[in-house]
């Protein structure tokens, strides 16, 4: 009987769903097209806003049982061993459900735009929110905007493949469903829009704007109708700036720059040393979570997002943090919650590597705010603590967090607007601007790349701070050789090279050796006054007239293709292949590869 409810709900719910599909369709053919993309803004963002609520409300509830269980039943140990139900719980779902893999960071969005048109597998709909539910919302060390972006993502692009959107369409949408989840995830639209301009798009025009603002400004709007004000990170002890503390801000944007690059190097060493333990999937999550047991044991604010204890380190009582640690009794000496809360700047970005190491899911950007808070607080608490001045703790503690997220994501626009928005006005605009400027300034100079691009561009896959790198990057360059080529032999005669030069539309011939490496070419400009003598045409052989010639290597990058063509004032070039010749590479088939492709990435 109960078997037989499930399977009426489940064919009641389907025919709801295919109800409102006929509805979109019907939509879709009576609407314009500019009316229908404002409609599948608004769809997009709804979906957004209620799987990061679902994802934020289940990561908020286990943090206050794990926090009850710690405080009242007296057991220290519990906040340790649920990351590694979660770390292993993940690792199952992935390697049972979800095919074994699955695609972490927001730079898998600038892949899908740069190299497939913004298509996300489907699968990216859902997978993210339950495996970031499983690590970050038991306890593991990372943070759940990466996950949500990467859904809104996935939700857009979806969107439009199902209703046969064009590329345009489609990567409007993607940005629009990553706005949502940012306005969502923080209740902040200015942020969200910012964040998918800045980080997501490498290219938009103003009438692009739209459909993302109407898709944060929904995303927002439902989760500030549904979810608890104790979820969402926010403040309420700011107090106004006083501009005889611009050089203690100016400092603090130095050593977020720095901080900013070091927990970029670290995390990235951390995970690829922890992702190497062990070819067993298991194996590797049970040593790794091991690990992140011991860090949480010791530092146990490192449990989670770590938004609790951001809002902690700005309320007047900070030393709340050293309750159930190993400083619990001198959470009363002003010098101990500077040591812990100091300590731990240094020891988020471990934690955060070993988390996503051995196979749990999540991001940065919840650490970069976490690290951020952390970093302000100490450097404002250490400055009182000695006398040098009386600094506003809580102002320090808030921009701290503009100042991380701006160098390891390289946003600073967002940074600024993303902490205005959460702290409920815009009194620390000045500050955020002189230190997010500053960490940027630096990160930018230490770092050429974000945080997330970095191994994007290391493989030359992306590069979002160049638009032209971008679009260069998005050529195929198999669809632009030629492949099906005529060569010659060096002992072969002219008169060869006239039939050829009848039989096809090629001028250059590639000269090759009977193990097909390349030789030379033979220009029919360079020769055409001899092809017209009949002697010199019999008794020329192809080696006499044959010119030497740079070969590209297949595997080259694009932007040293585009130097051969320069350096060597060429238009067409030899292509090679493991050492043999591959084909030929014309310099203007590049340059309409590049006009067409920058006309489908513009979105207007």
């Amino acid at each position: 009987m109960p078997i037989r409810i499930s399977a009426i709900i489940q064919l009641k719910i389907r025919k709801v769903f295919n109800k409102l599909e006929n509805l979109f369709h019907f939509s879709k053919s009576v609407l314009s097209e500019r009316n229908f993309i404002y409609l599948s803004c608004v769809l997009v963002a709804i979906s957004c806003s209620l799987a990061v609520i679902l994802l934020k409300t289940f990561a908020h509830n286990v943090f206050i049982w794990a926090n009850y269980i710690n405080k009242y039943l007296k057991l220290p140990y519990s906040n340790s061993l649920l990351p590694v139900i979660g770390i292993l719980l993940t690792v199952f779902v992935i390697k049972r459900f979800l095919g074994g893999s699955i695609e972490k960071g927001s730079a898998r969005i600038l892949h899908s735009i740069a190299k497939k048109g913004g298509i996300i597998p489907r699968k990216q709909m859902y997978s993210q929110i339950i495996t970031s539910a499983l690590t970050v919302g038991l306890g593991g060390s990372a943070g759940l905007e990466s996950p949500i972006v990467i859904t809104g993502a996935a939700f857009g692009s979806n969107y439009a493949q199902n209703y046969f959107l064009s590329r345009k369409n489609r990567i409007l949408l993607l940005a629009c469903g990553v706005a949502a989840g940012i306005g969502a995830a923080f209740n902040a639209p200015i942020a969200g829009v910012l964040f998918a301009i800045e980080v997501i798009l490498t290219d938009i025009s103003i009438s692009a704007f739209i459909p993302i603002m109407i898709s944060a400004a929904t995303g927002a709007l439902v989760s500030k109708i549904i979810i608890s004000g104790d979820i969402i990170l926010s403040f309420q002890q700011v107090q106004a700036f006083d501009f005889k503390n611009t050089p203690y801000y100016v400092l603090l944007g130095i050593l977020a720059g720095l901080i900013s690059v070091y927990h970029a190097r670290t995390f990235r060493k951390t995970e690829h040393f922890i992702s190497r333990l062990s070819e067993r999937v298991y194996v590797k999550a049970i040593l790794g979570a091991s690990i992140l047991a011991m860090l949480l044991f010791l530092f146990p604010t490192l449990f989670g997002e770590g938004y609790e204890s951001i809002k902690t380190l700005s309320t007047p009582h900070p030393e709340i943090l050293l309750e159930n640690t190993l400083l619990d009794n001198f959470k009363n000496k002003k010098w101990a919650i500077i040591i812990f809360v100091g300590t731990i700047i240094f020891i988020k970005s471990i934690a955060t590597g070993i988390t996503l190491g051995s196979g749990g899911n999540g991001g940065n950007f919840a650490p970069s705010l976490f690290v951020g808070s952390y970093l302000g607080f100490t450097l404002a608490k250490t400055l009182n603590l000695i006398g040098i001045s009386n600094l506003p703790v809580t102002n320090f503690t808030i921009v701290g967090m503009a100042g991380i997220l701006s160098g390891l994501f390289h946003a600073p626009l967002t940074a600024i607007f993303l902490i205005g928005e959460i702290t409920g006005g815009y009194d620390l605009m000045i500050p955020l601007m002189i230190v997010s400027s500053i960490s940027f300034a630096i990160s930018k100079k230490l770092e050429g790349h974000s945080m997330d691009v970095k191994t994007l561009a290391n493989t030359g896959d992306v590069f979002t701070s160049d638009k032209d790198k971008n679009i260069l990057q998005s050529i195929n360059l198999s669809q632009i050789i030629e492949t099906n080529i005529q060569t010659l032999q060096k002992d072969d005669s002219l008169e060869i090279v006239i039939s050829k030069l009848a039989t096809s539309q090629q001028t250059i011939f590639p000269v090759v050796n009977s193990d097909n490496s390349i030789e030379g070419i033979v220009d029919f400009e360079y020769i055409r006054n001899i092809i017209f003598n009949t002697f010199q045409v019999k008794y020329t052989t192809v080696k006499e007239v044959m010119k030497p010639s740079t070969a590209i290597d297949l595997d080259n990058d694009i932007e040293n293709i585009i130097s051969f063509f320069e350096d060597t004032n060429q238009t067409i070039l030899p292509v090679i292949k493991n050492q043999k010749f591959y084909g030929l590479l014309s310099k203007n088939k590049i340059l309409e590869h590049y006009r067409l492709v920058f006309k489908n990435l513009v979105i207007d």
